[in-house]
């Protein structure tokens, strides 16, 4: 099994939007029981609260709901619970060693490291551009898939 955790600030827009079109494309694939997805925010000043409504749009315009989501706050119990923790810039990733201390078992990456043009997301609660936010999230997912499944040889 898989263990894959999404993390960004509040867990209302890139994080969200990671953990279901990575849950889609790894359903598209077949691969469900292979995985267990979450999503997380180091902040607590989101927890418990539905998607961000730009994040719901997009993703309804792609056919991925988000009706059930509720954001929840990134945990220490969390770095030993999951194999993947993968952040959406580099905030997070320092955030993130903040909460958990140091990554010994080297489980922390960013999204953007699984494709071509390696970086931060840029969160959309700050630049309203949620198309490109889904362009990134979505290049980063299918390239993380891929480094799964080939490291898993998942088929």
């Amino acid at each position: 099994m898989n263990k894959v955790m999404f993390v960004c600030l509040g867990n209302v827009c890139r994080s969200p939007m990671a953990e279901l079109v990575f849950k889609d494309l790894v359903e598209k694939h077949h691969l469900s029981h292979e995985f267990h997805i979450e999503s997380s925010g180091t902040n607590s000043f989101r927890e418990n609260s539905p998607v961000h409504i730009g994040t719901k749009k997009k993703l309804n315009s792609v056919g991925i709901s988000s009706s059930s989501k509720k954001s929840q706050q990134f945990r220490k119990s969390h770095y030993d619970q999951f194999d993947w923790i993968v952040c959406m810039d580099e905030s997070n990733v320092n955030q993130v060693l903040d909460i958990i201390g140091k990554d010994s078992k080297h489980k922390i990456s960013k999204l953007l490291d699984y494709t071509n043009h390696p970086g931060d997301i840029d969160d959309p609660w700050y630049t309203d551009d949620f198309d490109s936010t889904y362009s990134d999230v979505i290049e980063g997912c299918e390239g993380l898939l891929k480094v799964i499944i080939k490291s898993q040889s998942l088929k």
